[in-house]
């Protein structure tokens, strides 16, 4: 009777961690089909393209004025969609997402950069530029990853046709500032500055996200850095005497959607980085200002249609899609 007890639980505990194994197999798969990869890689990018447009109609449904309210107000975004990806993977794991006391400050440090860092530059420079303009401006986190890849990922180092990729989509970055157009008035440090500083962070912060992605799981490393992220935004936006206030159904149901966007956005993004070189998977980024000029002219009612803008956001694309597509624009190596 012990035996077949013992048989029989030496079965359940092979067939859960064969059942465990297939999942984890069926995820890389996920990640590396180049057709689901396109798909999923769009899907965050349209979400990100649309946080242009909602983070500027979030200033006027909250009141929404000052430094202190703007880096208050992504605070609550952020910590929200923190909360928001640890229950949803602690339901779909059946079980409290936990991480090692090893992978605390690996993950917190991801958070001020990542979410922190980016977002306190992200919503002070899009209070003071356009929706469509910040979008262009936001496509040169690309050619940050690339360089920053040089120094800290061995098998990602630039080359002849990295190089001209990103100086042709800086030369897009540049243009849209060079003078007004549609999409604005010529460079400010506090608006198009910030903007590009977001850039950085965010560049910077996929090249430690792929160096961090081996200590936890993707869904673990999003939630807890939104949260630590978050709740640095959130004291420094109190600190800063901010304060966000005008709640109704349609702001929280926009709030809702803001941190939904990341949470889905950052956890989808996090696990094609953590099976595939960071180059590939950036290359998708050129879509996200073409969404975000898109969904500004929608919701946002910009004139984007002035042949400076177009030509600045035909760069910027240009510059990635060389960067990322060797053999379509170059024969052999780099």
């Amino acid at each position: 009777m012990k035996q077949k007890r013992k048989r029989y639980t030496g079965m359940l505990w092979n067939f859960s961690d064969n059942l465990q194994g297939g999942i984890k197999k069926n995820k890389e798969n996920i990640f590396r089909n180049p057709v689901a990869v396109t798909f999923l890689a769009l899907i965050c990018c349209a979400l990100w393209g649309s946080a242009f447009p909602c983070v500027k109609i979030g200033y006027k449904m909250f009141n929404i004025t000052d430094t202190g309210s703007q880096i208050l107000f992504a605070g609550y975004r952020f910590f929200l969609a923190g909360i928001m990806a640890l229950v949803l993977s602690s339901i779909m794991q059946h079980r409290f997402l936990k991480i090692k006391s090893s992978s605390v400050p690996y993950i917190a440090g991801q958070g001020l950069l990542q979410t922190t860092l980016q977002y306190i530059f992200f919503y002070i420079g899009m209070a003071n530029t356009t929706g469509s303009k910040g979008s262009v401006i936001n496509a040169s986190n690309v050619f940050f990853s690339i360089i920053t890849a040089h120094f800290f990922l061995k098998n990602e180092k630039i080359t002849i046709r990295k190089t001209i990729g990103c100086i042709i989509g800086f030369t897009g970055v540049i243009l849209v500032n060079l003078k007004p157009g549609g999409a604005g008035m010529g460079f400010s440090f506090k608006g198009e500055g910030m903007v590009l500083l977001c850039s950085a962070a965010y560049g910077i912060s996929s090249v430690t996200l792929k160096k961090i992605s081996e200590k936890e799981s993707p869904a673990a490393i999003t939630a807890y850095q939104l949260l630590s992220g978050g709740a640095v935004l959130i004291i420094t936006g109190f600190i800063a005497g901010g304060k966000v206030e005008g709640f109704t159904i349609q702001s929280l149901a926009l709030l809702i959607y803001m941190a939904l966007l990341s949470t889905v956005a950052f956890s989808i993004w996090a696990g094609l980085l953590k099976y595939n070189p960071v180059g590939k998977i950036s290359v998708y980024s050129f879509s996200i200002p073409v969404f975000g000029v898109a969904f500004s002219a929608i919701f946002l009612n910009e004139n984007i249609m002035s042949l400076q803008n177009l030509a600045a956001l035909l760069l910027a694309s240009l510059g990635i899609l060389i960067v990322n597509s060797g053999k379509i624009f170059f024969k052999g190596k780099g």
